[in-house]
């Protein structure tokens, strides 16, 4: 597969023009180092993976950074963090915008970086794996379970890897090389049974004293690998929407994997009839479908503006989004034959809400449909609904 164009790449191109450094973090093996030397071919590239590398800017940064006069890409920055303090003193000498772009798969390490040295002088952009809309027509010919399976991860699909090997070398190199490096896990075989736990969770509500106990450590221990999981870019945090509405609403966020592919690797499954067959499938869906709204904001230099709904009352929707005052709430159904209870929910949280953009209903089927301001698209078009209902919202907000 020749290397595929990015949709971050325009937002990338422009930040450069604006700031004199630009970050782009994201998971390992999500495309970071592609996309900066191919945006940036003309600039010399720095891995501080390189032990030796790594030594000479720990050491002597002045001296590493002097070898860099039209600055550089330097690559996993949070194994040197404290180069981002002479990176700072260096750009305001020197007052070229574009001049170090800087990558890195550990986000809240790179970010208290970013907030303590490079403050006002960075643009900050977040890069995951392969979005549908980037895949295009090489998704073709490829079915949803196969999808699920598979994931996103660019390598599996540029080198045609068989996805349960490849995750699982990733699973294991990401817990020998990042967990040692975050933290003092003692017992990487927990660790991993933790991992685990929380695929068999995907797409449910987190409750950590259950996977604390299911997994035969404290509930501070389960937080704080947690933790560890979401700085390296494994799981994802879904919030849960606070309305100022006389209702009880849920207060935990659900649990899900940047990549789909990753969590059915956990799940044990391995061709596509176990996908197929798996109780878990249709939350393995919702995950695919809500890593794909993130994407869609990520991608275009946008923080999320996603939540889900759940209240005392049962009234629930998968996915709300944010457009300003207006919102605009989803249901994700893995069934390809479109069913009157698909849109109950979608009802019970327009009754809720003022919903001027309409709601959206994604499923695995094909047919597109508008149903009293519903929304039906197949879940591979996701990127096409959410255009449009910014579409609508952008023309709203001009008439106004």
């Amino acid at each position: 597969m020749e290397i595929l164009d990015r949709t971050l790449e325009s937002v990338f191109i422009n930040s450069a023009r604006h700031y004199p450094v630009v970050t782009v973090t994201g998971p390992r093996q999500s495309g970071k180092t592609t996309l900066c030397r191919k945006v940036f071919a003309e600039k010399k590239y720095v891995s501080l993976e390189n032990m030796d590398t790594r030594i000479f800017a720990r050491e002597d940064p002045r001296g590493f950074l002097a070898g860099l006069p039209d600055g550089a890409i330097l690559d996993e920055i949070q194994h040197v963090p404290e180069l981002s303090s002479y990176i700072q003193t260096l750009v305001d000498e020197d007052q070229r915008n574009g001049l170090f772009i800087l990558t890195g798969s550990q986000q809240f390490e790179v970010a208290t970086t970013i907030n303590q040295s490079l403050a006002g002088r960075t643009a900050l952009l977040k890069l995951l794996p392969f979005s549908l809309n980037e895949l295009g027509h090489h998704q073709e010919g490829v079915s949803l379970n196969g999808l699920l399976l598979t994931g996103f991860y660019p390598r599996i699909w540029r080198e045609g890897l068989s996805p349960a090997r490849a995750m699982a070398d990733y699973i294991e190199t990401y817990v020998e090389r990042d967990i040692r490096q975050l933290a003092a896990v003692k017992d990487l075989t927990l660790f991993q049974r933790f991992t685990t736990l929380c695929a068999g969770r995907v797409g449910q509500l987190l409750n950590l004293n259950s996977l604390a106990a299911d997994c035969g450590i404290s509930h501070q221990t389960a937080r704080n690998w947690l933790i560890l999981l979401e700085a390296s870019y494994i799981v994802f945090r879904l919030p849960p929407y606070f309305a100022k509405i006389a209702k009880r609403l849920v207060k935990s966020p659900k649990l899900y994997f940047y990549d789909v592919g990753l969590a059915a690797n956990l799940l044990g499954l391995e061709s596509e009839l176990h996908v197929s067959r798996d109780p878990l499938r249709g939350n393995l869906f919702e995950n695919l479908v809500v890593m794909e709204a993130l994407k869609y904001r990520l991608h275009s230099g946008r923080r999320s503006n996603l939540h889900f709904y759940r209240d005392s009352n049962g009234n629930e929707v998968d996915l709300l989004l944010n457009y300003g005052p207006d919102l605009f709430p989803v249901e994700i159904k893995a069934g390809m034959t479109l069913n009157r209870d698909y849109f109950k929910g979608l009802r019970a949280v327009a009754r809720l809400f003022d919903l001027p953009l309409g709601a959206g209903l994604l499923y695995a089927g094909e047919e597109r449909q508008q149903r009293q301001g519903i929304f039906v698209r197949p879940a591979r078009g996701i990127h096409l609904l959410l255009a449009e209902m910014e579409n609508q919202f952008d023309l709203k907000q001009n008439t106004h």
